[in-house]
């Protein structure tokens, strides 16, 4: 039998979903399972977008241009615009999801072997997406004690070699919450610029920021047009996971015509996606109002119960839908398996993603899990219920917070 190739051996699995089996067996036990694991929405895709799917009348499906279709980009620009990001139709290549416009990115940006400094944690596919580009992850660690604000400039200096080619940053950020503050994005530029480093953001949060907060654009920092390449995707703006549609933007017009190239290799963006998409850019602005409070909500109520737990931390986000916790446990992996596996309260227990699966360094994440605040807030209640009573018992609790 032939061997598999490097690649299909040691791609990492999601530390999202590996723990798929064990809750669905516990689900077979009769156990209901709080999916606080992964940031899939319940909130309700814009009725728009569902609309204009069901009244598709095409006889033929056919191929879309490979950059996305023009009616679907121009009216991004528009949407754009209202966000005060100034780009044109030909500044983007829509791709499958926000995932493959970070792979391409990381494919057109750099050469195998090259290096990436990333803060972490870090959205746990970035690994993935690393290592099939051939490309190196360098983390620079953030920490829950200051609520994982950027590392200071100088820890990104000492990083820096002849092979690193760019910087990653998600903001708002998955899985922290934290938004990078004005003066934090002008010692992002400051250091990029002065290494002619690509700066590329991953921005899919944008709508979620909470008690005023404001999401700054990598789009919007000066003289860094041939520099910046902006990922983003439909999936969480519009509740639309399934649809996998994202988008590259960027100003630099090699970049662009690379990521042509690639996206007709892979021919064009599924065209029922766009259809959706393109609809639910309609959205009222009392959509995204609505949203944003139901999850500002949300956070309030399960960081103040998780934090109300004895020998928990829970930091309060600034942004996007997640939290890194801190809790007394020996390992995050083992807890959230022994949750699925010999845990139940009331008929009831709950599904996390451990942290270990976003930190590069192997040595961070063991006593912290990242949640989604995506379920209503009385499961939310009841989730963090569980969590309390499970720590109660865990075998492997320890006694410092």
């Amino acid at each position: 039998m032939p061997n598999l190739s490097d690649k299909g051996i040691y791609l990492p699995p999601s530390p999202i979903r590996k723990l798929v089996p064990y809750a669905e067996a516990a689900k077979r036990r009769g156990v209901k399972v709080y999916h606080l694991n992964i940031g899939q929405p319940d909130i309700r895709t814009p009725r728009a977008a569902v609309e204009a799917v069901r009244n598709v009348h095409d006889e033929v499906f056919e191929y879309g241009h490979s950059a996305g279709n023009e009616s679907y980009r121009r009216k991004l620009v528009e949407y754009y615009r209202s966000v005060d990001i100034d780009v044109s139709a030909d500044d983007m290549v829509i791709t499958v999801g926000g995932s493959e416009a970070i792979f391409m990115a990381m494919t057109i940006c750099l050469n195998p072997g090259d290096e990436v400094i990333v803060p972490e944690p870090f959205y746990a596919n970035y690994n993935g997406f690393a290592m099939e580009a051939g490309v190196n992850i360098k983390p620079i660690s953030s920490t829950i004690d200051n609520d994982f604000a950027l590392p200071p400039i100088e820890e990104f200096e000492r990083l820096i070699t002849p092979r690193t080619k760019a910087v990653l940053i998600c903001n708002p950020n998955n899985p922290t919450g934290y938004v990078y503050s004005e003066e934090e994005y002008r010692q992002l530029r400051d250091i990029v610029l002065r290494h002619d480093l690509f700066l590329m953001a991953d921005e899919v949060y944008r709508e979620f920021c909470y008690d005023g907060t404001r999401c700054l654009s990598v789009m919007n920092l000066e003289g860094m047009e041939r520099n910046v390449v902006m990922i983003d995707s439909v999936s969480k703006r519009y509740s639309m996971c399934g649809v996998r549609l994202g988008t590259l933007v960027s100003r630099n017009r090699d970049i662009i015509d690379a990521a042509l190239k690639m996206g007709q290799a892979r021919l064009c963006p599924p065209y029922l996606a766009q259809v959706a998409a393109e609809a639910a850019l309609d959205a009222p602005a009392s959509y995204f109002k609505e949203v944003h409070d139901e999850y500002a909500a949300r956070r309030d109520c399960i960081v103040e119960a998780l934090n109300r737990i004895e020998g928990v931390y829970c930091p309060k986000p600034k942004g996007s839908f997640y939290s890194i916790v801190k809790l007394p446990i020996d390992s995050s992996e083992r807890f959230a398996q022994w949750l699925l596996e010999e845990f139940e309260y009331k008929g009831q227990t709950v599904m996390v993603a451990p942290a270990t699966g976003f930190y590069a360094s192997c040595y961070l994440g063991h006593d912290e899990i990242r949640i989604a605040y995506v379920i209503d807030r009385k499961d939310l209640v009841a989730a963090a219920e569980c969590l309390a009573e499970a720590l109660k018992v865990y075998p492997g609790r320890t006694t410092g917070q």
